[in-house]
């Protein structure tokens, strides 16, 4: 049989798996194998001869292609450059940086030496994943390890990162689903709750209980109305909230039921999460993933009808949480990629934004959260007790002095707490405001200790005001300006009406004309609050902004929050003094976190300040890539953009930085934040990038002058398509490229 070429950047399972990476003469296998394990092999007397360095007048005729036996090699990475023990070679391992490898052309005899972190992570990374391929030997292109770092992290997470994330809800992915590391209970038991009104899908789960008793599966319904005394009664029953499914043909021909993918977090955020799961659709369509992104709308439209709410995440202690909602925009974002006939796109579309609008008057313009006086929204979930999803010793010092007055045990305090014997209305209050920080997805910051549920942040109402924007724009656009829910006739001009009514609440209330910021309203206290937050620029982002507030946003109020990694989360000053009883928190400064550069990005191009957006842009990818470069490919969940680190001492340490040998899964929307910052970079930015070259050295002494942008505010639904495809388009690009 003849070889096939492969091409070398090829995703993992087809690189290792055909062509002539998968067939070549046995015979060099067995030669290069004998000829490795004498050369490999370290014996008494033996003297080792200096290496030398590549020299410029070292002939290279053709792209060097190695003859590579995986364990061995491995072995020998792992003893000579691991010098940590960690599984992963990075700038921190004292090994000597270089290894001889065979190249293919000699049948491994002649030896080439890869060199440096970046290289040797790579082979390491190569060698684990032809592994898991079960592959023993292998032809290994040498530009597989000296990859453009931009070019290979951007394939990693559209080849395998993406599919490291995707889950499940049935037969075939409910063992992985279920695992939930966040639980602390002594009850580990693989549950799974059903919507008290599907019974197909509860056949369906007691069904996959009884035929696969491996599973140890429990299978529970809901009642009709959720109560959040039902939700603490089943604190110390946790499992997994089923989310939705559609009908299909097994081999056998037979009908059944499979779940609709999605996409999780990471690490220990082993579900379908609220906000993340935007930024993540964000990512998946530019990525060429619509049906996944479409997947993800779907299962949020399931929550919304059967859940009441998109939820903070679909474990059954969270069934009292939301999260900031972003469904109509990421349902644009889907409907402008879907290639169905035009009436079928059009009833998902109806279907969808019927659910944002339920969701819409039920959940953010309903007491609690809905506040009468300002006529604005916060974040206020009911609840009670605990939160039960945080470490066991997370709220000790909180309780402590609760516990010591009845001179009782942190333990026994919170058993007699939890189950009504003591009663306390100070913890109450504390934890009402600890679940509204969880549910504004920002757990945690000084900027809502001890007063979340009372403020009227930003960040939310820019959220609503874009619903009423997008929904008036998606009525007038596709519906015809008809749109029947719940039997009434919803028109365009009455959603720009409460997009235009916000609009003027969020003057009055979280705009500050003297600093030139947007800031929260303590509805409680009837006052601003004092904390400078990065959220500020979602009203740019939402459109809600005007063009002299947008400018002021950028002129003054930008050099607050831009540092060397990108945009701190809150400014150093709103933080505080942080000292030992006084620990740093992971949504302030210095830490910088994907969504909030993602929605400046957009924000500022939506006012046609491109200049300042690609600037951000890069600066973000270039702490994500010398991470990555660095660090053997991590991808975490957050870093200190003051000082380019993920190695990060703070309340739940850094998710995406625990992997053996190759990373396979990144970070979710950070994933995304790299997809959607690429479309941000001239080709320029993007070489520079390449070779890691710092923002200090890239922007210095350089003016960056673009043509001034038509003030756009609000983007209707119309424009969008041809707005973001501009925005891409190579074009557009090469213009620009001369003035970086």
């Amino acid at each position: 049989m003849a070889d096939t070429e492969v091409n070398i950047y090829a995703d993992s399972r087809t690189y290792y798996s055909t062509g002539n990476n998968n067939s070549y003469d046995l015979s060099n296998v067995s030669r290069f194998r004998s000829f490795a394990t004498s050369s490999m092999s370290k014996k008494p007397g033996h003297k080792e001869v200096a290496r030398r360095r590549r020299a410029s007048h070292d002939e290279v005729t053709k792209p060097r292609k190695f003859l590579i036996d995986v364990e061995e090699t491995k072995r020998q990475i792992l003893e000579q450059e691991d010098t940590d023990g960690d599984n992963q070679i990075t700038i921190h391992d004292m090994g000597p940086k270089t290894l001889p490898v065979g190249t293919l052309d000699s049948g491994g005899h002649r030896k080439y030496e890869i060199r440096g972190t970046y290289m040797i992570s790579n082979l390491l990374q190569e060698l684990a994943l032809a592994e898991e391929h079960g592959r023993k030997h292998i032809i290994l292109d040498e530009a597989r390890l000296n990859e453009n770092p931009v070019k290979r992290l951007s394939r990693m997470i559209k080849t395998n990162f993406w599919d490291g994330l995707t889950r499940r809800i049935d037969a075939e992915g409910l063992e992985i689903i279920c695992a939930d590391p966040k639980n602390r209970t002594a009850d580990h038991s693989p549950r799974i709750y059903i919507p008290y009104n599907e019974d197909e899908q509860y056949h369906y789960y007691t069904n996959l209980a009884e035929t696969r008793p491996h599973l140890n599966l429990q299978v529970e319904k809901l009642p009709k109305e959720i109560t959040p005394e039902y939700v603490k009664s089943i604190n110390d029953r946790p499992g997994i909230l089923a989310l939705a499914m559609q009908k299909h043909v097994d081999i056998q021909g037979n009908i059944t039921l499979k779940g609709v993918p999605f996409i999780v977090p990471g690490g220990r955020f082993n579900e379908m999460y609220g906000w993340d799961s935007y930024f993540e659709t964000l990512g998946l369509v530019l990525d060429n993933r619509v049906e996944m992104a479409k997947g993800m709308v779907d299962n949020f439209v399931y929550q919304i009808t059967h859940y009441g709410k998109i939820l903070n995440a679909n474990r059954s202690y969270y069934l009292t949480r939301s999260q900031p909602p972003f469904l109509t925009d990421m349902a644009i974002k889907v409907y402008e990629h879907l290639t169905e006939e035009p009436e079928e796109k059009k009833k998902w579309l109806e279907i969808t934004i019927r659910a944002a609008i339920k969701e819409y008057y039920t959940i953010w313009m309903s007491p609690p959260r809905y506040d009468p006086i300002t006529g604005l929204s916060r974040f206020y979930p009911t609840g009670l007790g605990i939160p039960p999803e945080t470490e066991a010793s997370h709220f000790d010092h909180v309780i402590l002095p609760y516990a010591k007055k009845l001179g009782l045990s942190i333990k026994e305090y919170v058993a007699k707490y939890q189950s009504l014997e003591i009663s306390e209305p100070g913890l109450d209050e504390y934890f009402l405001h600890d679940r509204a920080v969880r549910e504004s997805g920002h757990d945690t910051t000084y900027r809502f200790e001890k007063r979340c549920a009372h403020l009227a942040t930003i960040d939310l109402n820019s959220l609503l005001y874009k619903y009423e924007v997008d929904i008036s724009e998606i009525i007038r656009l596709i519906f015809n300006n008809q749109f029947e829910y719940n039997g009434i006739i919803e028109t365009s001009s009455t959603w720009s009406e409460r997009a235009l009514l916000r609009k003027k609440r969020i003057d009055k209330y979280l705009w500050n004309e003297e600093k030139s910021l947007y800031y929260d309203y303590d509805t409680s206290k009837k006052e601003q609050s004092v904390y400078e937050s990065v959220t500020a620029y979602w009203a740019l982002w939402a459109g809600c902004a005007s063009h002299e507030q947008a400018e002021n946003l950028v002129k003054i109020s930008l050099p607050k929050f831009e540092v060397l990694g990108g945009l701190v989360s809150g400014t150093e000053e709103s933080r505080g003094t942080i000292a030992l009883d006084r620990p740093n928190r992971q949504w302030d400064y210095p830490f910088g976190w994907a969504p909030h550069q993602i929605m400046a990005w957009r924000g500022l191009e939506n006012y046609g300040y491109m200049t300042e957006a690609r600037r951000l842009a890069y600066r973000w990818l270039f702490t994500i890539t010398k991470s990555f470069v660095d660090f053997n490919g991590v991808v975490p969940e957050k870093y200190d953009v003051v000082t380019l680190n993920h190695l990060l001492k703070v309340e739940y340490g850094n998710v995406g930085t625990d992997f053996k040998f190759v990373p396979r899964e990144g970070f979710g929307w950070m994933n995304a934040s790299y997809q959607v910052g690429l479309s941000y970079l001239t080709h320029h930015m993007e070489r520079a990038l390449g070779t890691c070259t710092s923002p200090e050295v890239f922007f210095k002494n350089r003016e960056v002058k673009l043509p001034p942008m038509e003030y756009k505010g609000s983007i209707d639904l119309e424009e969008s398509k041809n707005h973001e495809e501009s925005k891409n388009h190579e074009e557009s690009k090469n213009q620009e490229e001369s003035k970086f």
